[in-house]
C-alpha cells in the first residue's frame, strides 16, 4: 500500500500553475518587445549571447525540481509489515456532509473544515473501534470502508471536498441506506452511525430510513454544523456570494429540527458543533457505551519512506539549473 505521510505538502503543486503562469508571461512579454523593435529573429541575433532555449531549460529544471521537492516533502510511503490487530469496539461510520452549502463560513473558518476537525479529534478518541466514511450531497457514495487503519481514515478525509460530488441537496436517507448496507447485515449490534451535516435541503425519507436503520442494530447520532441565523454561501465563479433567480443574496441556515428528529428516530444524540471537545465526548461516551465485539483486520503497521529519493532529484536538478548558463557561450575567432 502506498501512501503520503504528510499530504498538505500536496498542496504546494497548485504552485506549479503559478511557476508556468510567471513563464509564460514573461515569454510572452520578451517576444512582444522584441517584436516592436522589428523582425523576431534578426533582433535576437543582434542581443549578444540571447538564447531562448537556455531560459527555458533552467525554467524547465526548477520546474520539475519544485515537482520532486513537494513530492518529497509529502513522503510517499510503502507498507512493508503487516499484522492482523484484534480490538474491542463497534463499527463507526461517519456520514459527511459535503453539499455547497458547508463552505458558509458561519462557523470558522467554513462548516466542512470545522466537520473535517471534529472527525479528526473523534478518531483519536475511538482508536479502538473501526471507522468507515460516506459522503453524501445531492448523491452518497461511501469514500472508505470499515477499518482500524486511521492513517489512512486521515487520508481519505482529506481528500473531502465539495467538487467530489456535483449533484447538490443533500440526500442524508441516500447516505443513511450506504451507510447501513456497509455494515455487516448479520449482525443486530455493534453499529454506530454519526451524520454530520447543516441538515438544510433535505430530503423527507430521511426519517424512514433512520428507522429502517435502527431496525437493522444502527444507533443514529447526528451533529449540527452552523447557525440558525445562517450565513450567505461563497460564489467561486463571482467571488461575491450565491444570488437566487430574484437577485436576492442564498442564506443557508442549520436545520436544528431535522437533525434532532433522526437521531431520535435512531436513539441516538444530537450535538451542535460549537465546542468540539464536548461533541466529541459526547458521542465517544455514546458509542463506549454501546455493546463492543472483538474484531481482527490486517494492517501495515511499518512503512518505508522514500522521501530521500525525491528530495535527491530535487537538489541534483536545482544544482544541474545553477551550471547552465543565462546566455549562449561567445564563439571565439579562429
Amino acid at each position: 500500500m502506498l501512501r503520503f505521510q504528510h499530504t498538505e505538502y500536496l498542496w504546494a503543486l497548485a504552485l506549479l500553475l503559478v511557476l508556468l503562469a510567471a513563464f509564460i508571461s514573461i515569454t510572452w512579454w520578451k517576444r512582444r518587445s522584441i517584436r516592436r523593435i522589428g523582425d523576431l529573429e534578426l533582433v535576437e541575433k543582434l542581443f549578444t549571447g540571447y538564447s531562448r532555449k537556455l531560459f527555458t531549460l533552467k525554467f524547465i529544471l526548477v520546474f520539475i525540481a519544485f515537482f520532486f521537492g513537494a513530492v518529497g516533502l509529502a513522503n510517499l510511503q510503502k507498507g512493508s509489515r503487516m499484522e492482523k490487530i484484534t480490538r474491542k469496539g463497534v463499527d463507526v461510520i461517519v456520514a459527511l456532509d459535503v453539499s455547497k452549502s458547508m463552505l458558509a463560513s458561519d462557523v470558522k473558518p467554513d462548516r466542512l473544515t470545522r466537520a473535517k476537525q471534529m472527525i479528526n479529534r473523534l478518531m483519536e478518541k475511538l482508536d479502538n473501534d473501526r471507522i468507515g466514511l460516506v459522503v453524501f450531497a445531492g448523491n452518497a457514495y461511501l469514500q472508505m470502508p470499515l477499518t482500524v487503519d486511521y492513517s489512512a481514515a486521515r487520508m481519505f478525509l482529506s481528500t473531502v471536498t465539495p467538487d467530489m460530488i456535483p449533484t447538490q441537496g443533500t440526500e442524508i436517507a441516500e447516505a443513511i441506506k450506504i451507510s447501513n448496507d456497509a455494515f455487516n447485515k448479520k449482525e443486530r449490534k455493534h453499529k454506530a452511525l454519526i451524520i454530520i451535516s447543516d441538515g438544510e435541503d433535505h430530503d423527507e425519507g430521511a426519517i424512514s430510513a433512520a428507522k429502517k436503520a435502527f431496525e437493522d442494530g444502527v444507533v443514529i447520532s447526528t451533529v449540527g454544523v452552523g447557525s440558525t441565523s445562517g450565513s450567505p454561501l461563497p460564489d467561486a465563479e463571482t467571488g461575491g456570494f450565491k444570488k437566487d433567480r430574484e437577485g436576492k443574496t442564498v442564506i443557508s441556515k442549520l436545520n436544528e429540527e431535522e437533525l434532532r428528529s433522526l437521531a431520535a428516530a435512531g436513539r441516538g444524540v444530537y450535538q451542535h458543533l460549537d465546542d468540539a471537545e464536548d461533541v466529541v465526548s459526547t458521542l465517544a461516551a455514546k458509542i463506549d457505551g454501546m455493546e463492543q465485539k472483538a474484531f481482527g483486520e490486517n494492517i501495515f503497521t511499518d512503512y518505508n519512506s522514500y522521501f530521500q529519493y525525491f528530495l535527491g532529484i530535487c537538489l541534483v536538478l536545482l544544482v544541474l539549473e545553477m551550471f547552465v548558463p543565462e546566455v549562449r557561450p561567445s564563439k571565439q575567432a579562429a
